[in-house]
């Protein structure tokens, strides 16, 4: 049992390359999760690529909300991946190229 938490450090080092964050800078203004996807186009242009991922059952009333990536870069080696549901912004992806 004490290469556990080697293999978990280990683990833990290679898994660097993406991390999920609240924010995004568009050149001055901030995106932040929980914004609606009008908002974000108005702050950061229309983006890269956009993917209509599927849906999913949301809310107390479980509805079928849309589920929707939005990519902008790779610009300076960082590309961003931006998740809506329900057309808000529930995730922010960052990956270094």
């Amino acid at each position: 049992m004490k290469s556990l938490p080697l293999l978990t450090g280990a683990l833990l080092l290679c898994s660097g390359a993406v991390h999920a964050d609240d924010t995004m800078r568009c050149g001055s203004s901030l995106v932040s999760v929980g914004d609606r996807e009008w908002e974000v186009e108005q702050k950061c242009g229309a983006p890269a690529h956009r993917d209509e991922v599927g849906y999913t059952l949301a809310g107390y009333d479980h509805r079928e909300y849309r589920v929707e990536e939005w990519v902008y870069g790779p610009s300076n080696g960082a590309t961003y991946i931006l998740t809506f549901e329900a057309n808000r912004l529930k995730r922010i992806e960052f990956k270094r190229d």
